[in-house]
């Protein structure tokens, strides 16, 4: 797949103008090892949500973790959301028949463009939600060209 993915970034380089550091990201994202962890590990589950022309919000399902157990971090365009510590047998656990919530350690990254700001993050009801604004700078905005 690497292969097949990389050839594409390769034809698209030529048509576009400043977009290098995102093709090596794609390419770095695709490398063989990344993408099979990506594939291969899925929790906690998430959705990506469009709230508005310019509002994402990035929802996590984490019942059974208090915001003392989660960290936010963000670094060089990367959100990182993680659990602090692995999850140890609670003391109150000691009568639970059947455990189906998960409550185990994570780690999930996700790439944010430059022109992304978070906005802060929120946990109620075992939904982690973190706010996302794309900030569109002036030079960016439509804008008439005039002929000299």
């Amino acid at each position: 797949m690497t292969n097949k993915a990389l050839s594409i970034f390769n034809q698209l380089r030529p048509v576009t103008v400043g977009f290098d550091n995102v093709f090596d990201h794609f390419e770095r994202m695709m490398d063989d090892h990344n993408f099979n962890e990506m594939v291969r590990y899925n929790y906690p589950p998430y959705n990506i949500v469009k709230t508005g022309n310019f509002t994402y919000n990035i929802e996590l399902a984490l019942a059974g973790f208090s915001k003392k157990d989660i960290e936010i971090h963000m670094e060089d365009g990367i959100l990182n959301i993680k659990s602090v510590v692995e999850a140890t047998k609670d003391k109150d656990e000691d009568g639970v028949i059947h455990k189906g919530i998960a409550k185990r350690y994570f780690s999930k990254s996700f790439t944010i463009a430059d022109d992304v700001e978070v906005k802060g993050a929120e946990l109620k009801d075992g939904l982690l939600k973190v706010s996302l604004e794309r900030i569109v700078p002036e030079s960016k905005k439509p804008r008439t060209i005039s002929i000299k």
